[in-house]
């Protein structure tokens, strides 16, 4: 099955029985309990059926887990020292992997199938209610680092996961331990302190749900930590020391696309919204849509201190998204001189109705004295 497997462009696959992680629920319930879930409503949803594989599917005897490594080409950082450039996740910088590997499933399914008389499967690929990062572990993909992510000895932090469910019993593969040893790298790079204890993760400071995850307004606090990073974050994956062994991704559709390594921020503030979808088209960024890639955008433009980038945000003031706008006074507030800020404040200010942008001219132009924090919608709610 391994050959099979790789023959249609998996790099590793192991199987797993549904039982192998009795203690994955028991700690998904106390994280989603402590709030550093955010605003992911829909892993509580789905709570119940996460708990236990055959929840989902009562027929599952084992599941297959299918490893396909992303690795990028070079240092997967060195966009973040451009400021005047966005950084966009190396995930996200080739096609959306889930329509891939959902195709490849399929395909490994189907063999299966003709293999064993009687087989019945189904596949899932990240959208369903599967504990993968657990069940990989199980296993023996790799293993959950301090980072909460999985880490191959083989791959590193490069590794989509997809999973079989079948009625077969196939014999299951010995699970992976734990090889972070002594290492906290992966913490002590996160720029936001996202990680309150090793193994845990607050996805309410994690840059990549800021980016991508969360819907309003990103607290003010978080704004500068984010520098010029889109879409995600990948500093506490790069970071670990076992990326030594990984290579670069083979799969075609999975390497990155040459517009997306180190975009202008500039061009990507020239974009509309039709403009945008073209330019994302089967990528993963498209399905954050264009008016929180704009805010995420804005933030980049505001954190790179270059002057000309003020004429491409001030026109973002025009825009009919209250959250654009916001972002757009802010990054105004950094980058533009006070007596050009000052111009902008008198034409557009006069006009505003929400009162979200209405603060952040507030903030910019010095009435307020705002928390760090003060400026947060969560769950559609200004706080």
């Amino acid at each position: 099955m391994q050959a099979q497997a790789q023959a249609l462009g998996f790099d590793v696959c192991r199987v797993t029985r549904p039982s192998a992680i009795p203690q994955a629920p028991q700690q998904l319930a106390a994280w989603l309990a402590s709030g550093a879930a955010g605003s992911m409503d829909w892993l509580a949803s789905t709570q119940a059926r996460r708990s236990d594989p055959r929840k989902l599917w009562p027929e599952t005897a084992s599941i297959l887990l299918l490893g396909m490594n992303y690795g990028p080409v070079g240092d997967p950082l060195a966009a973040l020292a451009q400021k005047s450039a966005a950084n966009i996740s190396v995930y996200a910088r080739g096609r959306d992997y889930h329509s891939l590997i959902k195709g490849k499933l399929k395909m490994l399914g189907s063999w299966l199938a003709g293999e064993a008389k009687g087989t019945e499967l189904k596949v899932f690929v990240d959208t369903a209610p599967v504990m993968e990062k657990p069940l990989a572990q199980a296993a023996g993909l790799g293993w959950a680092g301090k980072h909460s992510n999985l880490v191959s000895r083989e791959f590193g932090s490069w590794l989509f996961l997809g999973s079989i469910f079948t009625n077969l019993p196939l014999l299951p593969d010995e699970p992976e331990v734990d090889h972070c040893g002594t290492c906290h790298a992966c913490l002590d790079i996160c720029p936001t302190k996202a990680f309150p204890h090793p193994y845990v993760l607050d996805a309410r400071r994690c840059i990549s749900y800021l980016t991508i995850e969360h819907k309003g307004h990103i607290a003010r606090e978080f704004r500068p930590l984010i520098g010029n990073r889109v879409f995600g974050c990948d500093d506490c994956l790069a970071v670990c020391p076992w990326n030594k062994f990984a290579a670069a991704a083979h799969e075609t559709k999975l390497q990155a696309r040459e517009e997306f390594l180190a975009p202008k921020i500039a061009d990507l503030l020239r974009l509309d919204d039709a403009a945008f979808r073209v330019l994302f088209a089967g990528s993963a960024v498209k399905r954050i849509g264009f008016d929180r890639f704009t805010r995420n955008v804005l933030i980049a433009a505001g954190n790179s201190g270059d002057p000309m980038l003020a004429s491409p945000v001030a026109k973002k003031l025009e825009s009919p998204s209250a959250l654009v706008r916001a972002m757009a006074v802010w990054a105004l507030g950094r980058l533009e001189a006070p007596e050009h800020l000052g111009e902008l404040e008198r034409r557009f200010r006069p006009a505003e109705t929400d009162a979200m942008v209405e603060a952040e001219w507030a903030a910019a132009t010095g009435e307020t004295a705002l928390p760090l924090g003060a400026i947060e919608v969560k769950e559609g709610r200004p706080s």
